[in-house]
């Protein structure tokens, strides 16, 4: 057990009813979004504090696939309810079957749907117990730099970055490159100069956005963006040549589900995407991030296009654990068709975080 886990492992944790809401929204990558909030609610405990009315602990299932979410929609609340500490708690989800009536259309969507509920009730000891989350795990929050992830359409052009950088000039940018990328376009993107990260998503299977690996992008890419941290390329007899020297580079997302996963990978990383729903339980997540602060290993916060409370708690954890990198939890309205005006841009200052996962 970690020590981060160990911080909260013992905390009461007191539930009487679930409870959950769903949400849709268009997005700038051209599909749909749905996702499903859990709210699990419990009585004040102790002298937490003076309320009368019961504390609610909140989480976001990411699932990707709608037809997840209409599943769920039908299907009666979970039997969640006793009293428990919050390790006894996650002990128990491990026994809750979360797709009751039909399997995920993936299973990594089995940890989503875990991260969400495991959430929600962290959320709730917390409050229960008048803590923050930084209180708990004795960290201070501090600002949060972040990047805006975008694609750049089919056939691909640079004017959604144009547009964003005419809104707000000092954007970082998370980019999808495709090898509809001619050279004309790299170079067009990296004269902009802001441009962090570069998601190559060659380790996704059977999603809309897998990509083959091409050799001639990769190749390109890495004359181009001479700083840019090259995420999840797929390493083939072909490809693994490129990146002779440039391992430094190299960063991971889509395999990272805890410490084993990590352990696993091609070489020793030095840069880890951190997206929280990923590894289904807090004490992986905790595990996985003091395995990689022990090796100074870089890291950096990964949005799965949130809708509601999400956001705010992967932003929370950001500015939590690794508030410096080039995270990509950029406010939801980023995420938006158009380009809005007024938007918070980065640094996002630190949370107050009074009491829970909020961000206040």
């Amino acid at each position: 057990m970690s020590d981060l886990f160990d911080a909260i492992a013992d905390l009461p944790l007191s539930i009487e009813s679930i409870d959950r809401t769903r949400r849709e929204r268009d997005t700038s990558s051209g599909f749909v979004r749905a996702t499903t909030t859990v709210h699990l609610s419990g009585p004040v405990l102790g002298d937490a504090d003076a309320r009368d009315e019961p504390h609610v602990g909140r989480g976001e299932d990411v699932t990707y696939d709608t037809e997840d979410h209409d599943a769920l929609a039908d299907a009666p609340p979970f039997d969640l309810a006793g009293e428990y500490t919050f390790a006894e708690f996650s002990a128990h989800l491990d026994d809750v079957e979360l797709f009751p009536t039909k399997p995920p259309e993936r299973e990594a969507s089995r940890h989503y749907r875990r991260w969400a509920v495991e959430s929600a009730a962290l959320d709730l000891a917390l409050r229960q117990n008048g803590l923050s989350l930084g209180e708990a795990v004795d960290r201070i929050p501090d600002p949060i730099r972040f990047v805006v992830s975008t694609r750049l359409g089919d056939p691909p052009t640079t004017e959604r970055v144009a547009a964003i950088l005419d809104a707000y000039p000092d954007t970082e940018f998370k980019l999808d490159p495709t090898s509809e990328w001619s050279e004309a376009l790299v170079e067009d993107v990296a004269a902009t100069d802001a441009v962090r990260i570069l998601d190559l998503k060659g380790l996704y299977e059977g999603t809309e956005v897998d990509a083959e690996p091409d050799p001639d992008l990769y190749a390109r890419l890495l004359r181009a963006f001479g700083d840019a941290v090259i995420e999840d390329p797929a390493l083939t007899e072909e490809t693994r040549p490129l990146f002779d020297g440039e391992e430094g580079r190299v960063s991971w997302d889509y395999p990272i589900t805890g410490v084993e996963s990590v352990e696993a990978l091609p070489f020793e990383p030095e840069w880890l995407n951190i997206k929280p729903s990923r590894f289904g339980t807090v004490e992986s997540l905790f595990e996985t991030i003091e395995w990689a602060e022990a090796r100074d290993v870089s890291l950096y916060g990964g949005g799965q296009f949130e809708l509601g409370v999400g956001r705010d708690q992967i932003q929370l954890l950001a500015s939590l654990f690794y508030p410096d990198g080039p995270n990509d939890v950029a406010p939801g309205d980023y995420n938006d068709p158009d380009v809005v005006s007024g938007l918070p841009t980065s640094p996002l200052d630190a949370p107050e975080n009074g009491v829970g996962l909020d961000w206040a």
